[in-house]
């Protein structure tokens, strides 16, 4: 026996070992996890939990910990299935079941909920929490009759206040108002002065018509609270049953004062004034309700029907076809809508004719039109007014095609008119007024006369360079045409010209204060007419106030790629050297012309330049070549870099140069041209004044008078890619402190660099043959 006994004891020894081995770690992850929960470090307090279950997924004291710290920390999803996960080892704990009930409730997972507060109350039928959540959750699920089982299994247990309520409410969901009642007025015993109590009694006898019991209890509720919106909701109902609606509309108004964003408010107050024939009070309130919700159908529907109560008509269409569109159930909406429709169509009837306007060609008098002497085909644009629809329009028995983006009517049709004198109109409009009637075409041309102005000077936008401050501006022109003109209107003021001329001239003289353009009206005797605007730029007037010099353009002609010739580096250098240096100056524009052949240079000066000058009202001028110019026999020439070394015809002649700034006297005052290149020979230099005046800055004829000028290297030597003529100019610029500097003191700077340098003295004097009234350019700087 005692063998037998020490036997077993070896053979459950080392299982007690393992056993005992494997318990030691178990408290430790649980204490640990513990003190962790403790300190509120909960991450840390889960990690040792869930440890401790992998060691042990059966330790249920491993659920509940972690389900603990799973909540504390926010994470009631995973505490709730914790708390189910422990359900399973500890099926009699109602406390467990209860906690995961719980939690699956405020989580809002009521199917599950339901099921662990059940075997909370198998375990437990006194557990009024557990009943109280079950019946909560059933009410969530709006499963009112089971919600009710519960509520009774509450009552009877605790006869409260709270309890009472609670069956009122699901006794007023099912619909079983008196048993409802009872349950509110029982509440009301338990506790006298709950303020829901009394809104929810009120409103249980409002539902079960008891409208007298009603009024006492809002009454009641609006003793505790005057402001209570719910009582106040519940007696304007009660009112409008008693046919009071002015009291109905007090109480609602009240509603709005103390809760002005409430839009159900508006909407039944709205009701209740339609229902009162205060139908304008009752579209504010439902325009109110659409201001706030756009897509709120029933307010769309109800301002309708109020519009169509005052008549206006138009408005209750517009709301029922809303309605129509935004609601599925429109059948009620169209049969208003055509109701409301065939009403206003009856009382718009009217028996005015529709009226046509011919735009294209225009009409004439006695209804005619004109067309092209031989044409064979005519498009006519036109409209066609009327007070109401256009039933149907045919013009000459082609059906008319309204233009969709287009207003009255308008329209384009396309008629064959060959061998035909006239053509029939037949327009009808919805009320059956018609138009009939007959145009006859005028066979003639169509095409409107031209404008075209002498003076002022307009470019071929049409805009006006003022350079003048004047209220008048005198204006002289010529309309082209094939006909005689019948008037020429400028600005509503008929212009002076002959009446029997054709082609004729006109003048007049109009105001222009206050005014940024002027249009020209020409009408030739067949009616066709033409409209030409002009706008007036008065930017020279603002430029001459900032720069006495006005606008200044600088113009650089850099040939350096040549065809025959050497090619140079120095010309590239050049210009960027002087642009630098004028940068500090008030220069307009600065056009850059580079390797340019000689048909590209003949048509520059004599066309492009000059309109580019004449459109924008340029006052001066300064042309500057680089670096390459030729004499022969007397005669300057510049190098086109298409130019033949032999070749005198290839070469660009200083002559023409010179007959294209003649052509730009009227407008520029003063024009400066700056030749830095060998060879240039006495072209310019025979023009040259005798010796160089002193200028001062502040002498206006010297920037009013007109001047022509020249400045030219001149000298016979070869053409070098290092010019101390163009980097002394530079630096004189650059270097200036003054507020401005005449060209008179450049000339003087450059010419001693140069004879330093031992190279022949530069020339500077007049252009020959261009106007000089002895006024100069000034280099006018920036503000610095």
């Amino acid at each position: 026996m005692g063998k037998y006994k020490f036997k077993k004891a070896l053979f459950f020894t080392p299982m007690v070992l393992i056993l005992i081995s494997f318990i030691e770690c178990s408290p430790k992850l649980y204490t640990t996890g513990k003190d962790f929960v403790a300190s509120g470090n909960y991450d840390d307090a889960i990690a040792q939990f869930t440890k401790l279950i992998d060691e042990d997924p059966e330790y249920t004291e491993g659920y509940l910990a972690r389900a603990d710290a799973y909540e504390k920390s926010g994470n009631k999803k995973e505490a709730a299935q914790d708390y189910k996960r422990a359900t399973v080892f500890e099926t009699k704990d109602e406390n467990i079941f209860y906690n995961a009930g719980r939690l699956y409730y405020e989580l809002e997972k009521y199917e599950e909920a339901i099921p662990m507060l059940s075997t909370v109350l198998s375990l437990d039928k006194k557990n009024i929490k557990a009943y109280k959540l079950k019946m909560e959750s059933y009410i969530a699920l709006e499963k009112y009759d089971k919600a009710l089982n519960e509520s009774n299994e509450l009552v009877k247990l605790q006869e409260t206040a709270g309890n009472y309520s609670s069956r009122g409410y699901i006794n007023n969901k099912l619909e079983n108002y008196n048993q409802a009642e009872t349950d509110y007025r029982k509440s009301l015993e338990k506790a006298s002065n709950v303020l829901e109590t009394y809104v929810a009694l009120g409103n249980v006898l409002y539902k079960a018509k008891k409208y007298g019991q009603s009024l006492v209890v809002c009454n009641q509720a609006l003793g505790i609270d005057s402001k209570c919106k719910e009582a106040l909701w519940t007696r304007s109902k009660i009112y409008k049953e008693k046919i009071d609606y002015p009291s109905a509309i007090n109480d609602l108004s009240k509603m709005i004062i103390f809760s002005p964003d409430d839009i159900g408010a508006f909407f039944a107050r709205g009701i209740y004034y339609q229902e009162f024939n205060q139908h304008q009070s009752a579209i504010n309130d439902f325009s109110k309700v659409i201001s706030e919700d756009s897509k709120n159908v029933a307010a769309y529907f109800h301002r309708a029907k109020s519009n169509e109560e005052i008549t206006q008509y138009e408005k209750a269409i517009s709301d029922y076809k809303k309605y129509a569109e935004l609601s599925d159930k429109s059948d009620e909406a169209k049969e208003r809508l055509k109701i409301v429709t065939e009403r206003l169509f009856e009382l718009n009837r009217e028996s005015t004719k529709p009226n046509l306007t011919f735009i294209e060609p225009a009409d004439r008098n006695n209804n005619s039109i004109n067309v092209i002497e031989d044409a064979i085909e005519v498009t006519l644009k036109g409209k066609i007014m009327d007070q109401s629809g256009i039933q149907y329009a045919k013009i000459d028995g082609v059906d008319v095609t309204f233009n969709e983006e287009g207003e009255d009517n308008e329209f384009t049709v396309t008629l064959d008119v060959k061998d035909k004198n006239t053509i029939s109109i037949a327009i009808a409009d919805v009320y059956n007024n018609v138009l009939a009637s007959t145009y006859t075409l005028v066979r003639t041309e169509i095409n409107p006369p031209e404008v075209s102005l002498l003076a002022p000077y307009a470019s071929s936008s049409g805009e006006i360079y003022l350079s003048v401050d004047s209220r008048k501006l005198y204006v002289e022109g010529k309309v082209t045409d094939e006909n005689k003109i019948k008037s020429i209107i400028i600005n509503d003021m008929t212009a002076s010209y002959s009446v029997d001329a054709n082609n004729p001239e006109f003048f007049a003289t109009i105001d222009i204060a206050n005014k940024n353009k002027f249009v020209v009206k020409a009408e030739d005797i067949y009616g066709n007419v033409v409209e030409k605007e002009f706008k007036l730029n008065r930017e020279a007037l603002d430029i001459s106030q900032e720069n006495p010099m006005g606008k200044t353009w600088v113009i650089f002609i850099e040939n350096s790629d040549y065809e025959t010739f050497a090619s140079l580096e120095g010309p590239v250098k050049d210009v960027s050297m002087m642009k630098a240096a004028l940068a500090n100056y008030k220069i307009h524009n600065v056009l850059h012309k580079q390797n340019m052949a000689k048909a590209e240079m003949e048509r520059f000066f004599a066309i492009e330049l000059r309109d580019l000058v004449r459109s924008n009202q340029v006052k001066y001028m300064q042309a500057q070549e680089t670096r390459r110019v030729n004499f022969i026999k007397d005669i300057g020439y510049w190098v086109p870099t298409d130019a033949t070394r032999d070749d005198e015809f290839t070469y660009f002649n200083i002559s023409t140069l010179k007959a294209a700034l003649q052509s730009y006297a009227t407008f520029v005052t003063h024009t400066l041209v700056i030749t830095d290149a060998c060879e240039s020979g006495p072209t310019f230099y025979q023009a040259m004044r005798s010796g160089i005046q002193d200028r001062d800055c502040g002498n206006w004829e010297a920037t009013k008078f007109k001047s022509s000028q020249v400045f030219s290297s001149a000298g016979y030597e070869l053409a070098v890619d290092n010019s101390q003529f163009t980097r002394t100019f530079a630096n004189t610029l650059r270097n200036n402190p003054n507020a401005c500097l005449p060209i008179e003191n450049v000339v003087s700077k450059v010419t001693v660099a140069v004879a330093k340098g031992g190279m022949q003295k530069p020339q500077f004097g007049k252009i020959d043959g261009l106007q000089d009234e002895g006024g100069t350019f000034f280099f006018i700087a920036k503000d610095r």
